[in-house]
């Protein structure tokens, strides 16, 4: 039940992200699990892949590299999922950097607590 809670939240911050920043277009409701699904899949696999191979630059850079990553991955997303546009690298960060906030708090709220 709760990842089925936490993939349809971050669809919902897939399309909150369309209407609050210019230059990210989602089509529907269903481009945005279906985004939301690959994101999380991009997520566990390839992210931290790519992280341990610019593990350099994400020293000089006290870790601020990540969001350049995270922009990445989000902007790659938009390539082949039909119904979904990223419009350049700035709504690409901005909006991975959205989705992932929402992501967080939901993940706090979302949490049993004893």
């Amino acid at each position: 039940m709760y990842v089925i809670a936490k993939w349809f939240i971050v669809a919902l911050a897939i399309l909150a992200a369309s209407e609050l920043i210019p230059g990210i277009k989602v089509v529907s409701f269903y481009s945005a699990l279906v985004v939301a699904f690959f994101l999380g899949l991009v997520n566990a696999i390839v992210r931290p892949i790519l992280i341990l191979l610019t593990l350099p630059i994400n020293i000089m850079t006290l870790g601020l590299f990540i969001f350049v990553i995270n922009g990445f991955l989000f902007w790659f997303l938009s390539t082949f999922i039909k119904g979904f546009e990223v419009d350049g690298a700035l709504p690409a960060i901005v909006g991975a950097l959205f989705v992932s906030v929402v992501s967080y708090l939901s993940n706090r709220f979302l949490i049993d607590r004893p």
